[in-house]
């Protein structure tokens, strides 16, 4: 019988950065930007974030990389959705841009794999 894998509720810095393609100092520095960007520590120090956090990082992402908000911006734009209710689905939009671009990706890379094999 097969049995699904647990959903994993909190997550590293390290494994935050793998899945946002973000590093460690960037996220460090939001945190100090965006207030609503504050994850949990756990006993030891180290940042432990949970899944709205991450959806937020990609928000956040999205909006300073793909729409090129300064960090006000952001920031403005942010408290607006929150206000208006639609944070949630703004979020969520962001995590669809980042699923289809590494989507997008790993076609690239697999067409170059396929490629390269035609050739030799």
């Amino acid at each position: 019988m097969n049995t699904p894998d647990p959903v994993q509720e909190f997550f590293s810095i390290g494994e935050v950065c793998e899945l946002t393609d973000l590093k460690p100092h960037v996220l460090r520095y939001w945190e100090s930007q965006f207030r609503f960007l504050s994850p949990a520590k756990n006993r030891s120090g180290n940042r432990v974030y949970q899944r709205r956090e991450i959806e937020l990082v990609l928000l956040v992402k999205h909006l300073l990389y793909v729409e090129k908000y300064t960090i006000e911006g952001a920031r403005q734009k942010v408290d607006e959705q929150r206000k208006s209710g639609e944070l949630r689905e703004l979020s969520y939009g962001a995590l669809n841009v980042q699923a289809l671009a590494s989507l997008e990706d790993a076609m690239r890379e697999l067409h170059e794999i396929l490629h390269d094999e035609s050739d030799a």
